[in-house]
């Protein structure tokens, strides 16, 4: 890939990083710095972010500010962006006492990849009715309760009590709302009725980024999560034709999956959030 058109790759990606947001989350102005904010019951914590056209630079008195208004709103305090398109984030984080965290960010390349399968394992998408919806955002959730690609502890036997915290606190109702607005697409690996592993995949125009693939640590190993992004691949380039679709892996241990599904690492991107919280 040469420079020019990784920066054209790049500049699409941060067009993409400030619209996503805007489908769930009010956006506040902090001059280098775009905050956005939550809205309705079961929303997603967002996080701010470099403002998209702004000035580049960011110094570590502007994330003070923004800072201090996530304490404000007891919210996370959350910053995530591209290394190579903010270089300078990184440095004010670290001087305002944040923890930086690298994680690959990897485009597919242009081939669509064929279907993955996994012994005994049905894959498909949830539709906002589905009765497995409720059970699919709980197995993302645990999954990330053991990070990691090594088999652990939690499995179908948590799945319930999630799926029911989830559904009280109106997570499930809001990612339905998405689905049928066509702003999220979920897809699941399912054994004999039993979710295993899910993920969604979030268009906006050409692009879509691939978020939230999770098996459920009982059930690492077995091919479940490449073979979701596959599915969710498959939805984004043949059934709604987008042109670009990306993701950032939990580290490299991970991306090295995502290139068996033809992905490639472009840049890096980062997460700021208190160390206390690492």
């Amino acid at each position: 890939m040469d420079a020019t058109t990784l920066s054209d790759q790049l500049a699409q990606l941060e067009a993409y990083y400030d619209a996503v947001p805007r489908t769930g989350a009010r956006a506040e102005d902090f001059g280098p710095l775009t905050l956005f904010v939550q809205e309705g019951r079961g929303s997603w914590p967002y996080y701010a972010r470099p403002a998209f056209g702004g000035p580049g630079t960011v110094g570590p008195e502007d994330v003070a500010r923004v800072r201090a208004r996530q304490r404000e709103l007891g919210v996370p305090e959350s910053l995530e962006w591209v290394a190579e398109t903010t270089p300078s984030l990184r440095t004010a984080a670290e001087a305002a006492g944040l923890a930086v965290h690298e994680h690959p960010l990897m485009v597919l390349g242009p081939d669509v990849p064929g279907p993955v399968t996994a012994e005994g394992v049905t894959v498909r998408t949830v539709g906002p009715d589905d009765p497995m919806l409720a059970d699919a955002l709980a197995a993302a959730h645990l999954a990330f309760t053991e990070p990691g690609t090594g088999i652990g502890t939690t499995g179908p036997a948590q799945l319930a009590e999630k799926a029911a915290a989830l559904t009280d606190d109106g997570s499930v109702a809001r990612v339905a709302a998405r689905i049928k607005d066509g702003v999220s697409v979920l897809a699941v690996a399912l054994r004999d009725g039993t979710v295993l592993c899910s993920g969604q995949h979030q268009p906006v125009g050409s692009v879509s980024e691939i978020v939230g693939i999770g098996t459920l640590p009982t059930e690492r190993r077995r091919g479940l999560a490449l073979a979701v992004t596959a599915a969710l691949v498959a939805d984004a380039r043949q059934r709604l034709g987008t042109k670009t679709v990306f993701l950032s892996a939990g580290d490299d241990d991970v991306a090295r999956v995502y290139t068996r599904a033809g992905f490639r690492r472009i840049g890096t991107a980062l997460i700021a959030e208190p160390a206390d919280r690492t």
